[in-house]
């Protein structure tokens, strides 16, 4: 057998299960939700996704992201967060044949066996639910089983990565969010806090967390990453480190080359081994317990080489299966450590 067949046989019982691609947004930037307009069923040219890559790239589940930017704040982010979460849904009701919508892992596990790709949606930053709880409450009602902390700039309650240092972490209205989050079965996401948020948000949750698109800051040194502290304490947590494909977030090159912020430069590549890097290393501090995939398509504009659209997760598979990885390590990468993190999240809820 050939790699290429291990790997293919392997995601037929073991599909990817992404942990953030950014579809809904392109669909709102590109035709304003016309979903006529961009029929995702058919191959595109101006997305990064679409139905026929998603089944070509073994991705048999997906964490779409109800993300609105964090320029948008109070009553606007609440509704464009809503007409994101409108979106998926309508997506998965247009195309029932492929898609279907999942709140829990055992509706994961079924739509696995109906041959359908599960569909969940994660809110990408706090600012989506404007300081209120019972927005957060209403967000999960309609299917939202992730919120991200925070995006690109603080909220209130919460420090970003990519902002001023305000709190070192969480204020306590942070704190009752992790906590409501935790007891209605809302995973806690920390991609895009920064450091003091992380390690805040770990000694407060009573379930395991995510970073549904984060690499490892070891091997890449900028803020969106994760510190080794961070990633170890994963292990006691019981969450998983979703490693993202972003250029500047895995190719310390590329990263170089935007804080030059010299564009008469040709900006370098990042490569598949850029990635595979980043994986290696989670698993190496957190434990293959705790290692996941969160590409971030369509929320980027340019992806590494061998990695430019959504069929790219087998090539990555057997570059890892090359390095040694077994199929046990390669179907908890894939899906079933997060399948576990959604299984403890709502067994936290239910206590």
């Amino acid at each position: 057998m050939t790699t290429a067949d291990r790997v293919a046989a392997l995601l037929e019982k073991h599909p990817v299960w992404d942990g953030h691609n950014d579809l809904p947004w392109e669909l709102r930037e590109q035709v304003a939700y016309d979903l006529d307009a961009l029929d995702v069923a058919q191959r595109l040219t101006t997305t990064q996704t679409d139905l026929p890559r998603l089944r070509e790239g073994g991705v048999g589940a997906q964490f779409w992201s109800v993300y609105v930017p964090s320029t948008l704040q109070g009553g606007a982010a609440v509704t464009a967060t809503l007409e994101q979460v409108d979106c998926v849904h309508r997506l998965v009701e247009r195309y029932p044949d492929t898609l279907r919508l999942a709140r829990t892992a055992a509706d994961v596990e079924q739509a696995w066996r109906d041959g359908r790709i599960a569909s969940l949606l994660g809110a990408e930053g706090g600012h989506s639910i404007d300081g209120s709880l019972a927005v957060l409450r209403m967000l999960h009602a309609l299917g939202v089983r992730y919120m991200t902390l925070t995006h690109n700039d603080n909220v209130p309650w919460a420090d970003s990565a990519t902002d001023a240092e305000v709190l070192g972490g969480l204020s306590d209205l942070g704190e009752d969010v992790v906590r409501e989050m935790n007891r209605i079965g809302m995973v806690v996401d920390l991609s895009h806090t920064s450091a003091g948020t992380m390690r805040h948000a770990l000694r407060v949750t009573a379930a395991p967390v995510i970073f549904s698109h984060s690499s490892a800051r070891a091997v890449c040194d900028v803020p969106r990453n994760v510190p080794d502290d961070v990633l170890g304490g994963l292990a006691t947590n019981g969450g998983v480190c979703m490693v993202t494909f972003v250029p500047q977030f895995v190719s310390p090159a590329v990263a170089a080359w935007r804080d030059a912020g010299d564009t008469d430069a040709p900006p370098p590549r990042a490569t598949l081994a850029d990635v595979v890097a980043h994986v290696e290393h989670v698993r190496e501090v957190a434990g293959i317990d705790h290692v996941g995939l969160g590409g971030d398509y369509d929320g980027t504009p340019t992806l590494p080489e061998g990695l430019e659209d959504v069929t790219g997760y087998p090539r990555l598979l057997a570059a890892l299966a090359d390095n040694g990885w077994s199929d046990a390590d390669l179907a908890k990468l894939t899906s079933g450590n997060v399948l576990r993190v959604l299984h403890d999240a709502e067994g936290v809820a239910e206590r």
